[in-house]
């Protein structure tokens, strides 16, 4: 493990499409890859822990209605939300 800005890395292997390697190389060059597949796996496990809090909320609760959705979604994209309209 290496030592870096954000704490200690730790380097590990994954297998992708080959096409999928193409386009994240032509988009990030080879040593912005690990911080772009950082930041989306970061996004993933946030994605992943607000979809575990909405299905215990619906256990308890029951289904989140279309208003609460939509309160959900001026929160967590504020200034995103109105300028791509509701989705």
């Amino acid at each position: 493990m290496k030592q870096n800005r954000s704490g200690v890395t730790e380097n590990i292997s994954v297998s992708m499409p080959s096409e999928l390697v193409s386009e994240l190389r032509s988009r990030t060059g080879r040593r912005g890859l690990s911080g772009y597949v950082t930041e989306a796996v970061r996004h993933q496990l946030a994605m992943d822990g607000l979809a575990e809090i909405v299905a215990a909320h619906e256990e308890e609760h029951g289904a989140l209605t279309e208003q609460e959705i939509e309160a959900a979604r001026r929160e967590l994209f504020s200034d995103e939300n109105t300028e791509r309209g509701a989705a």
